[in-house]
């Protein structure tokens, strides 16, 4: 299983990035400041660290620095930063706010690019019976035949599939689905558990009152 240290101070993202990455198949360590995450880089083995560069202490610039390997940074939408993080070692850049799927795509991407050091290849399908989600292509199979889905569909799909037989509450797929940033109160998870009973079969996720749905494979 891959390890992924993320280097952020702000709670809530820390928190949202925390939840995500492990419901899709990662190990997750936390640094809050310049200084833990340089500290914690040399005395554990990850293989990839997300890094933000308002860090308190030593900031993100100086960890760059001083870290070499497979990194993401995030910051605010600046072209200059951008532009002076890629040039001085970082592989990749995610502007705040960002997105949950946008940020899992990317360390997809470059833990992928990685795996011929690894000695057994990531998780590329998830199966439930005759539902398959192909995490690579994006693309979904009931009974063999294609399902169209969108972005946000298959995400939810996906986070159902790793979580089978699991209560997940409105909250829960909100923020793995969403974000962090998006309106709490909002029905929206209600409107695609609709659509993905359409489109893979009613009998598979199940209501639970006053609590969220289940998946049952």
């Amino acid at each position: 299983m891959n390890r992924v240290l993320i280097a952020e101070d702000e709670v809530r993202i820390a928190s949202f990035v925390e939840k995500g990455l492990p419901a899709s198949g990662y190990t997750v360590m936390i640094a809050r400041t310049g200084s833990e995450a340089i500290a914690l880089a040399h005395s554990e083995d990850f293989d990839l660290l997300i890094l933000d560069l308002g860090l308190p202490g030593r900031n993100g610039w100086q960890v760059l620095e001083e870290l070499r390997g497979r990194i993401i940074l995030t910051a605010q939408d600046d072209v200059d930063d951008t532009v002076k993080a890629l040039e001085n070692g970082a592989n990749d850049y995610v502007t705040k706010p960002f997105e949950f799927v946008e940020l899992l795509a990317r360390v997809r991407v470059q833990l992928r690019e990685s795996v011929s050091t690894k000695t057994t290849a990531p998780q590329t399908t998830l199966t439930a019976g005759d539902l398959v989600l192909d995490l690579l292509t994006r693309q979904a199979w009931v009974e063999g035949q294609q399902v169209e889905m969108s972005t946000k569909e298959f995400q939810m799909a996906e986070v159902f599939l790793r979580h089978p037989m699991q209560v997940m509450s409105r909250e829960q797929l909100l923020n793995r689905v969403w974000g962090y940033d998006y309106d709490p109160g909002s029905n929206i998870v209600d409107a695609y558990v609709k659509n993905l009973r359409k489109k893979l079969g009613s009998d598979r996720i199940e209501t639970v009152r006053g609590m969220g749905y289940r998946f049952s494979p």
